[in-house]
């Protein structure tokens, strides 16, 4: 066990978790911080949700807590979790766990006071750490060493901890994309090219998880070129055949300070409607997740720099905002245009601000002046909504009424 003390975090210090950790504290629950908040404090990163371990069962922990006038919800008891809320923010709190049984998806446990025990269970050294109110450091494997390396490592054998739970393949590459640097560990990498297959176990829900946070790392494109050079990419996600198209997207992304993994996502696959609507069900995404994907994926219409301001207008008129910039942003990648280049850019920038016109007229206005009830009035309205686009939507309720009553009088 290697232990360093460790300065002091605002987070740390904050009110609402001296809250927690005092309470704990005081009612005789040993805590510690674990978790994504000490690897991220130990890589310089701001630290988002703040997990903390402790000797205590879970029922004890929701007595200290209550005792001490801080609400708890039960977010997960069978398997030792509770949830403190201090300072209207959630902290997670799980009772030192060790495995009894894994079949590769998920583990039976039982509770210990031992912490060693409980960093064993991690995946990679970086995620073993844990961390006292007073800044002692934990690290029985290495993982700072390793962190600060910029090096992926599993805890103790890696072929064991892929067993274990397949979906630690996956997020070995998500932690390498987002923490490593080259070269990558080559135990675990071994290990995840000879267990690649077993990916096939894995839940829909659970993989399109880790995708898109892999997606979401500042630059994914090494690790998913490692991943297809490794054959695993193609158990998992064998439609990603654009990622130099990727590549270049986040090069774009980058220079204007946007990330997004779906629109990323969308340019690895081909440009096809029908292999996007198979991948979004594969992975289980939401209607409007596959929406999305598939309009960006085989978008129509194409978006250049050419069009002039008019037809930009129409564009984002048809499309909407945010699908005009994912199909203006991949189209850019499409051409391999520099991530600088002001045509492309102006093109993008249309949309900021840009705020869709209503049309000035609606069904009643039509019936009142003329028009059949019924489908006419559709087809009377959508050849009013035709002629005010091709002029730009520049013409007022007045001059739509017109229009409309012109159709009447047809």
């Amino acid at each position: 066990m290697r232990e360093t003390l460790f300065d002091p975090q605002p987070w740390m210090t904050a009110p609402a978790t001296v809250a927690v950790m005092r309470a704990l504290a005081e009612g005789g629950a040993v805590a510690r911080f674990v978790g994504g908040c000490v690897r991220d404090a130990v890589a310089g990163r701001p630290v988002a949700d703040i997990d903390i371990a402790t000797e205590a069962a879970p029922g004890r922990v929701m007595e200290i807590l209550a005792a001490a006038g801080l609400k708890v919800v039960p977010t997960g008891i069978a398997h030792g979790t509770v949830t403190a809320i201090s300072g209207g923010k959630p902290y997670e709190i799980t009772t030192l766990r060790r495995d009894v049984e894994t079949d590769g998806r998920r583990a039976v446990v039982a509770f210990t006071d031992d912490w060693v025990a409980d960093a064993s269970r991690r995946d990679f050294t970086m995620n073993a750490l844990s961390l006292d109110t007073d800044g002692a450091m934990h690290d029985p494997f290495g993982g700072v060493e390793d962190l600060r390396a910029g090096r992926v490592r599993f805890v103790g054998d890696a072929r064991q901890r892929i067993a274990e739970d397949v979906l630690r393949l996956l997020r070995y590459f998500r932690f390498h994309a987002h923490y490593g640097r080259p070269p990558p560990d080559e135990e675990a990498l071994a290990a995840c090219r000879e267990m690649a297959h077993l990916l096939v176990r894995l839940s829909a829900e659970r993989v399109r998880t880790e995708v898109l946070k892999l997606l979401a790392a500042q630059d994914p494109a090494p690790v998913l070129r490692l991943m297809r050079d490794e054959g695993v990419l193609g158990h998992f996600l064998a439609q990603a055949t654009g990622i130099d198209r990727m590549a270049r997207l986040v090069a774009i992304e980058a220079r204007l300070r946007r990330v997004d993994p779906l629109r990323r996502l969308a340019a690895l696959l081909p440009v096809d409607a029908q292999t996007a609507g198979h991948l979004a069900r594969g992975l289980r995404l939401s209607n409007r997740e596959r929406d999305r994907l598939v309009a960006i994926a085989a978008p129509a219409p194409a978006l250049t720099p050419d069009l002039d301001a008019a037809g930009r207008r129409r564009a984002l008129y048809a499309l909407g905002a945010e699908t005009y910039c994912d199909l203006a942003l991949v189209a850019w990648a499409d051409a391999a245009a520099a991530p600088d280049d002001l045509a492309w850019r102006g093109l993008v920038d249309a949309a900021q601000g840009w705020v869709r016109p209503d049309l000035p007229v609606n069904g009643g206005d039509a019936r009142r002046l003329g028009v059949e009830q019924g489908e006419a009035v559709g087809i009377a309205l959508r050849s009013v909504e035709a002629w005010w686009i091709d002029g730009d939507f520049r013409a007022d309720r007045r001059a739509c009424l017109d229009r409309l009553a012109e159709l009447g009088r047809g």
